[in-house]
């Protein structure tokens, strides 16, 4: 049966080139994972904060290991696009940046973002999100971006404001965390957002 409208993205939108290196301009660089950054995500999951705010846990390097190796293999898959965040000068991992569950057929994607205890206070996630966001708009050409967070979860609302992501509402108990079900905040930005005023 035939579509009725025409693709956003072509397959190939992303995997036709290599994963590129996405600077800030503010001292942050978005960078492919490698496998000598297991041990500094190890390390970022046993802050008992990432235990609250995400599903998986760490036990070991060669967990993270093998983490690193299903993210770096999600480029050519075009399901995910996973970026380390990384000081410009020295290289330490502060973060990660991500777009999860992508159609490119609608040119959607969830934006989901983590920082390391060290770098938090610092806008890592904030600035990391923008410079992801900008290039997914402007190189690829995607036209609706996601980004939910808990409603207990007032700094990843902070980051989703900064980084210029519309609060569209609230999805009641909808991701299972440690303690439960929460509800969740949806916000987004579309390629119209920088049209408007």
């Amino acid at each position: 049966m035939p579509f009725t409208t025409g693709f956003v993205l072509p397959a190939g939108a992303l995997s036709r080139a290599p994963q590129p290196v996405l600077p800030t301009g503010d001292g942050l660089v978005l960078r492919p994972w490698r496998a000598e950054d297991a041990p500094a995500v190890h390390a970022v999951f046993q802050d008992p904060l990432m235990h609250q705010w995400h599903i998986r846990s760490s036990d070991s390097e060669a967990e993270a290991a093998g983490w690193i190796e299903e993210w770096r293999a999600s480029w050519e898959a075009e399901r995910d696009a996973q970026w380390a965040v990384a000081d410009a000068e020295s290289d330490a991992l502060l973060g990660r940046v991500a777009l999860r569950g992508i159609v490119l057929s609608e040119g959607v994607a969830e934006v989901a973002y983590w920082t390391a205890a060290a770098a938090r206070g610092r806008g890592v996630a904030a600035r990391a999100t923008t410079a992801l966001t900008r290039w997914a708009f402007d190189e690829i050409g995607f036209h609706r971006l996601e980004l939910m967070h808990s409603v207990a979860n007032p700094a990843s609302c902070r980051v989703a404001t900064k980084a210029g992501f519309t609060l569209e509402g609230t999805k009641r108990s909808a991701t299972l965390h440690p303690d439960g079900w929460h509800d969740m905040h949806l916000h987004a930005r579309v390629q119209d957002d920088r049209a408007r005023p």
